[in-house]
């Protein structure tokens, strides 16, 4: 199973998401990446404070480098997890056929199936707001394993 985690630039909540679902599965059975819709911050670090709250729960992100999403994501990913509604839109726009367009999902579909909630972007707020999605992002990726796991 591969799962790829995307918000918009690749470097606030998609780190976190891919580094916690990473530190809950086997590599062996589930490979899981993370890319932006925006290339603004292609080939950087996770945001700092991304970066420090991951730590603070024993999980290291700083190996991971922003990417932009492309159409040939599609391919490479078995499941697409989106950050928010815009994101998801702007996902789904890239498909080509149904098939690409089901393999997207808005990841709090996971604890809110059909309620649209969306991933706060932290960026602009302080610390707490990144605390605030890693809570959200981990109870997620909670789901998410127990689904992979049956």
């Amino acid at each position: 199973m591969k799962i790829l985690m995307v918000c918009l630039g690749n470097i606030c909540r998609s780190p976190l998401a891919e580094g916690i679902l990473k530190s809950k599965v086997s590599s062996e059975n589930v490979e899981v990446d993370s890319a932006g819709t925006a290339g603004y911050h292609e080939g950087e670090l996770p945001d700092k404070r991304s970066i420090a709250v991951a730590k603070k729960y024993g999980i290291d992100i700083t190996d991971q480098r922003s990417r932009k999403f492309t159409v040939a994501d599609f391919d490479a990913f078995d499941l697409i997890y989106a950050m928010d509604e815009s994101n998801y839109h702007n996902i789904v726009s890239l498909s080509r056929n149904n098939e690409d367009a089901d393999k997207v999902k808005m990841i709090l579909q996971e604890l809110y199936p059909n309620e649209d909630v969306s991933v706060p972007d932290p960026y602009y707020g302080g610390d707490q707001g990144f605390e605030n999605v890693f809570q959200m992002l981990d109870q997620a990726c909670e789901v998410i394993v127990e689904k992979i796991n049956g």
